[in-house]
């Protein structure tokens, strides 16, 4: 059995790794409803001010008109003042941090500043104890219909002003003409009135949640679609194809191409379980994965035990020879530390080549992005007629890494389909530039 090697996290299981599963368990995600609803109400709560403080105006201004009597005006007035007072102390609260920090105790202050308060305040000065049944459902109705969340929040409103009454009825004892009839009739309009307007906004909330949780969805989705596509094809690719999804074809003129083959991969299968075979694969690959997005360069695409790679593509690059370079010679240090922790002996053939390539996607389904021209072919005969351990470079890379790597000439060789080449072995980088 071979020992598994913990990697930690891989880009595959990165990939397919969902970042939220459940909102009702992802505490940031919760909080950011709680932080999207909170602004909903200021925003709301500040609305509601200014339309209350037109209202309280225009309600003040006509039972002022109506009375005939200068103590009925002065009464008027004097209620219209105090709530208009309470109301504007609300949406200056608004502004302040405080306000930001705990909206729904503004919230609580508004709704009382015009239920509360009114009846406090006539009871004080005047030892008027009616109940203001419709000033009452006016607020409950106006705050259920621009304010339509945290139900919980418009229970206490309107328990705190059944009992801000209730006190005030004992203290003062009123007597009414028909008291059981008034009582009941008032009682049944301000009982259904609450209750629908707490129902509406309860309905309201959780229809809002269920919304807030399908954007999230949606998002996720989207956001792993994209780590999808772009664990698929180049990042300038995949923007291409989402603006134009057409056939793309670009050319460039000097790139350097990477193949390594894992020697005895074949034979190794023979005598090993394909569980145990992909394990080691996905391991290996796993490690050019990380080597690949460490020195800058593009993954092409992995062909069985072969492993290819590009640099200087998309996007252009002048040192595309001599990160090729390093990524193959960490690759070689890679494997001889996989081998020593799993106790293998595998050995990886490598070959290079520079040249013009054109790469692209091509056809309407699977997209791929993939290289085409003699360079990688080149590349390719470079790998499969190397040597064991050893990293086969071309005349052209040659040339561009001379200056900075010890080259040893391998001389003439005879490749597939090219005829006779001469090619050079890479051993290590004259100086620390890795």
């Amino acid at each position: 059995m071979i020992p598994k090697r913990d990697f930690g996290t891989t880009r595959i299981e990165a990939l397919f790794t969902p970042e939220i599963l459940d909102l009702q368990i992802d505490v940031s995600q919760v909080e950011s409803y709680k932080e999207q609803r909170r602004r909903f109400i200021l925003k709301r709560l500040e609305l509601q001010t200014k339309i209350m403080l037109i209202v309280g105006l225009t309600l003040t201004a006509f039972f002022v008109w109506v009375n005939q009597q200068p103590h009925g005006k002065l009464y008027a007035l004097k209620i219209g003042l105090v709530i208009e007072f309470f109301i504007l102390i609300c949406w200056l609260l608004c502004q302040t941090k405080l306000g930001h920090r705990y909206p729904h105790l503004i919230f609580l202050s508004l709704s009382w500043a015009v239920t509360c308060v009114v009846q406090i305040y006539t009871a004080i000065l005047f030892d008027f104890v009616e109940p203001f049944t419709n000033i009452w459902n006016l607020m409950f109705i106006t705050q259920a219909t621009l304010i339509p969340v945290l139900w919980r929040t418009h229970l206490i409103s309107q328990i705190g002003t059944i009992v801000s009454y209730l006190g005030l009825y004992l203290i003062y004892r009123p007597q009414f003409r028909h008291p059981l009839y008034f009582y009941v009739e008032n009682g049944i309009y301000f009982f259904w009135t609450a209750l629908i307007c707490v129902f509406s906004v309860y309905l309201y909330e959780q229809l809002k949640k269920q919304e807030f949780r399908s954007r999230q969805e949606l998002e996720i989705a989207q956001k792993q679609s994209e780590k999808l596509i772009l664990n698929i094809l180049p990042q300038v690719i995949a923007e291409q194809l989402k603006q134009q999804p057409t056939t793309i074809a670009d050319s460039f003129l000097e790139v350097t191409v990477l193949f390594a083959d894992i020697v005895g991969f074949t034979e190794l299968s023979s005598h090993t379980s394909p569980p145990q075979l992909v394990e080691l694969l996905n391991e290996i690959f796993c490690l050019f994965d990380e080597l690949a997005e460490l020195h800058g360069i593009e993954k092409i695409k992995t062909i069985g035990d072969a492993y290819m790679a590009v640099a200087g593509l998309p996007n252009h690059r002048s040192d595309h020879a001599i990160a090729i370079a390093n990524m193959a010679l960490d690759m070689q240090q890679a494997v001889a530390r996989f081998n020593q922790e799993q106790n293998q002996s595998f050995r990886i053939r490598i070959g290079i080549s520079t040249g013009p390539v054109v790469a692209g996607v091509i056809g309407l389904k699977k997209f791929a992005y993939d290289l085409w021209g003699d360079t990688v072919n080149t590349a390719s005969r470079m790998e499969s007629h190397g040597i064991p351990g050893c990293i086969q470079v071309c005349e052209a890379s040659y040339h561009l890494l001379k200056e900075n790597y010890l080259l040893q000439e391998r001389g003439l060789i005879e490749v597939k389909g090219k005829g006779e080449m001469n090619t050079y072995l890479l051993l290590r980088a004259k100086f620390n530039n890795q």
